[in-house]
């Protein structure tokens, strides 16, 4: 007898299972089709971004081998800096950004590079390293002639522990304070970074000679 049940459960079964896919088979067929479409669509996605980033960082490296040549190859290489900044993702957009902005101060045009490290550190899509980066080079080119207040709140976030650009942004620190007339904060401060064994080796030397001359 329990034999027979079995048999008779696995009917039952049986026909719930060929009930359930005539009812459903169509949708199954359709989910199965949409999951090798997604996948298909991924792959093909990954190849595209792939193509785009070989392109774009080939245009980088070639405006890069311009600028790294003959004397006036920086000022020769400005355009495709240019041409980057305008067609590419956030990464090489930025990267063109700043070294657009590097030649541009190295030949007079402030302006035009002030413009590029604002763009930078407005661009949320940047990386955080690219924006604190701008920041900190605007900052140094205003220290001498720009507004103090402004270039002292565009500083003083890069100074915190532990953010890669602190000695630099702290020895600005230093410099704004000496054109204000500041010398002891500015002697603090040279002090500290000459101490600062985490500081590298360049900004440690520069406080050291500054020091000399403040009587530090």
């Amino acid at each position: 007898m329990p034999d027979i049940f079995d048999e008779v459960q696995e009917d039952l079964r049986a026909e719930r299972a060929r009930g359930l896919l005539k009812r459903f088979g169509m949708l199954l067929v359709a989910a199965a089709v949409l999951v090798v479409a997604g996948v298909g669509a991924w792959e093909a996605w990954q190849q595209y971004r792939g193509k785009i980033a070989l392109r774009e960082s080939t245009a980088f490296l070639d405006a890069q081998r311009i600028a790294d040549g003959a004397p006036a190859g920086r000022a020769a290489a400005l355009p495709a800096f240019e041409r980057i900044a305008a067609d590419s993702g956030p990464g090489y957009r930025n990267l063109a950004r700043l070294r657009a902005a590097a030649i541009k101060a190295d030949t007079g045009d402030l302006a035009g590079a002030g413009a590029l490290w604002n763009a930078v550190s407005a661009d949320s899509a940047a990386d955080p390293l690219l924006r604190d980066l701008a920041n900190l080079q605007w900052s140094l080119r205003q220290i001498d002639a720009g507004d103090p207040t402004e270039v002292s709140a565009r500083l003083q976030p890069l100074t915190t522990a532990g953010t890669p650009w602190r000695a630099l942004a702290q020895e600005a620190q230093a410099m704004l304070a000496i054109r204000l007339g500041k010398t002891d904060t500015a002697r603090d401060t040279l002090k500290s970074l000459a101490a600062d064994a985490t500081a590298p080796d360049g900004v440690r030397g520069r406080a050291g000679g500054l020091l000399q001359r403040l009587g530090g």
